[in-house]
């Protein structure tokens, strides 16, 4: 977080001990979920890039409360696309909304999920 409560965001992709990180949205789930519709696929990527944009330009200065709200809605929009590891950080977030470590995590996982979702905007995706 940086003096203003806000969560930083780095840009930079979850690297996995110099393997190739998986990707953060599990695109079996993601096509099963949506029938194989690349245009429904786009809508919901599309949703969940604002719905990250939105928790993490407000969840630095929000009560502990509020906190908790915006990562319990973000844990679900995740699972239902195949972030689960993002999932996995809202949830964190959820249960310990002060601690620091989970915001940064979260954080982490979120740009990981917004690069990725812009690279497959771009057509520059390995997926």
């Amino acid at each position: 977080m940086n003096e203003g409560g806000h969560v930083t965001t780095s840009g930079q992709a979850l690297e996995n001990c110099g393997k190739p990180a998986e990707p953060p949205i599990d695109l079996a789930h993601l096509d099963r979920q949506t029938m194989g519709d690349a245009a429904l696929q786009a809508e919901v990527l599309g949703l969940l890039d604002d719905q990250l944009r939105t928790v993490l330009s407000t969840i630095g200065d929000a009560s502990s409360e509020e906190r908790a709200a915006l990562a319990h809605g973000l844990k679900g929009a995740a699972r239902g696309v195949g972030a689960f590891a993002l999932a996995e950080g809202a949830d964190a977030v959820e249960k310990a909304p002060d601690l620091d470590d989970n915001l940064r995590r979260l954080d982490e996982l979120a740009q990981a999920v917004l690069t990725f979702i812009a690279r497959r905007r771009n057509g520059t995706h390995n997926g």
